[in-house]
């Protein structure tokens, strides 16, 4: 089975308040329980802020370090979920629901060959 990346695009700033984050997490939840019954559920995982990020460059011989996001934008990866599914119809149907759950753009994208899977 193929494995799918399905990675959550969240706008920078602070997140909504707990009256609408918390039906928001609950129906994620339901969506992440789905995933595992039905043997797609692979990891999840939240990222925190962006400005805690640390960008490695290889530059004429040397890794420099900067802090920060590499770029700079209105919206940041704010976390994923990788799954496995038999081909991509199934893998956006599931896309769909964590859009639905979460209410944020979601980006569906097979993991390539060798990639651990």
């Amino acid at each position: 089975m193929q494995q799918y990346l399905l990675s959550i695009y969240q706008p920078d700033g602070d997140p909504p308040p707990p009256e609408i984050l918390d039906p928001i997490m609950r129906d994620v939840e339901a969506v992440i329980a789905d995933l595992r019954e039905a043997g797609a559920w692979v990891f999840s995982g939240g990222l925190h802020p962006p400005g805690t990020a640390t960008v490695l460059t290889l530059k004429d011989g040397e890794v420099l370090t900067t802090d920060g996001p590499y770029v700079e934008g209105k919206e940041h990866l704010g976390g994923f979920t990788v799954i496995q599914a038999p081909d991509l119809d199934a893998a956006l149907a599931w896309g769909r629901k964590l859009a639905r759950a979460i209410t944020l753009p979601i980006e569906v994208r097979p993991l390539a060959h060798g990639s651990g899977g």
